[in-house]
C-alpha cells in the first residue's frame, strides 16, 4: 500500500513566495542594522534598519511588510544577531531602542497601506513620488513617536529631552534614506520581479 503525497500543497505557491519575501526583508533589516554609527546625543545609533522598513512596507505591501518585521523582531528576540550593532535577544527588546524596534512593524503595515490605496498590493513603481515619499513621513512619525515614548520611560526622561535624543538628532539621516528608498523604488532593474 502507498501513499502518494505529490499532489498535497501543505502551502499555496504564492504563500511561499510571500513568506520567503518576508523572510528575504527581514534578513536584509537585519544586515542594514550592521551599519551603524553611535550618535553622541542619543542612546540608539545611526543605522540603516529604517530603510529596510521602508522598503518592506513599500515592496510587500502592508500584510507581508509587516510580517516581515514581526520576523525580524522574533529572530532578534531568539538570539539572532540582527538588531543594532549585531544585538540580540528578548532584552532589547524592553531597552532604550525597544521603541523603535516594536514600531517596525506597525510602520511597515501604515506605509504599505497608504502606498497601496489599502490591503491588496499593487505595483509600488506605479505610486507617485508624493505618495511614496508622504506614506515614508507618516512612517518615520510612528517609528520617532514609539521611539521616543520608549526613551520616555526606560530612561525616565522628558518629552523634551526624549525627543531630542530620540528624533531630533536622526531627522537628517531619515530625509537620506527617504531617498535612497525612492531611487530603489524608482529602479526599474530592481523592482522587476
Amino acid at each position: 500500500m502507498s501513499t502518494e503525497t505529490s499532489g498535497v500543497d501543505l502551502v499555496g505557491d504564492e504563500t511561499a513566495r510571500n513568506l520567503a519575501r518576508a523572510a528575504l526583508f527581514a534578513a536584509l533589516t537585519g544586515a542594514f542594522a550592521y551599519v551603524s554609527f553611535p550618535n553622541p546625543v542619543s542612546p540608539a545609533p545611526i543605522t540603516l534598519q529604517v530603510l529596510g522598513v521602508f522598503l518592506a512596507g513599500i515592496m510587500l505591501g502592508p500584510v507581508w511588510g509587516g510580517v516581515s518585521m514581526a520576523l525580524y523582531l522574533l529572530a532578534g528576540a531568539v538570539g539572532v544577531p540582527i538588531f543594532a550593532g549585531g544585538s540580540a535577544g528578548i532584552g532589547i527588546l524592553f531597552g532604550s531602542t525597544a521603541g523603535y524596534l516594536w514600531s517596525y512593524p506597525i510602520t511597515a503595515v501604515l506605509i504599505g497601506v497608504l502606498v497601496h490605496g489599502g490591503f491588496e498590493v499593487g505595483d509600488s513603481s506605479a505610486a507617485s513620488t508624493t505618495r511614496l515619499v508622504g506614506a515614508m513621513v507618516a512612517g518615520v512619525v510612528v517609528i520617532y513617536g514609539l521611539g521616543v515614548l520608549g526613551i520616555m520611560v526606560v530612561n525616565d526622561v522628558g518629552l523634551v529631552a526624549a525627543f531630542l535624543a530620540g528624533a531630533a538628532a536622526f531627522i537628517p539621516a531619515e530625509a537620506l534614506k527617504i531617498a535612497a528608498a525612492l531611487g530603489i523604488v524608482r529602479n526599474e532593474r530592481l523592482t522587476a520581479t
